[in-house]
């Protein structure tokens, strides 16, 4: 059983790596802003350290009533991929609202154009 549960840490351990190692070099090639990298960095290094200390995530689950400490880490996993996802919602309303914007103000600058255009003499008016 002690067997099972050290391949179980390793593995965890070795995927909570992969995923900081992915997120480190996602920003070293500049694929991967900063400022969305923080929650990935923050997730990855929670998960390594609940996986390196067993006995918090043991803690961690008794405390909150979850006698299977791995459905907690579960739980866990789960909470963090919502963080993630309303931080992406964030994300993609505001970027939504400012793409709004700039039609509205594509649409009054096109229109001032057309005016100016028309206000021009024929022979004057650009081609």
């Amino acid at each position: 059983m002690e067997v099972q549960i050290f391949r179980i840490q390793v593995l965890a351990v070795l995927g909570s790596l992969a995923v900081l190692g992915a997120v480190l070099n996602l920003l070293r090639q500049k694929k991967l802003r900063e400022e969305y990298s923080l929650l990935w960095l923050a997730i990855a290094l929670a998960f390594l350290g609940l996986s390196l200390w067993r006995d918090l995530l043991t803690r961690i689950s008794f405390s909150v009533g979850i006698a299977y400490p791995p459905a907690a880490l579960f739980l866990i996993l789960i909470m963090g991929a919502y963080l993630l996802l309303m931080h992406y919602s964030l994300v993609i309303s505001k970027l939504a609202d400012k793409n709004r914007d700039l039609a509205q103000e594509l649409g009054l600058l096109r229109a001032e154009v057309e005016r100016m255009r028309a206000a021009l003499p024929r022979e004057e008016a650009p081609r």
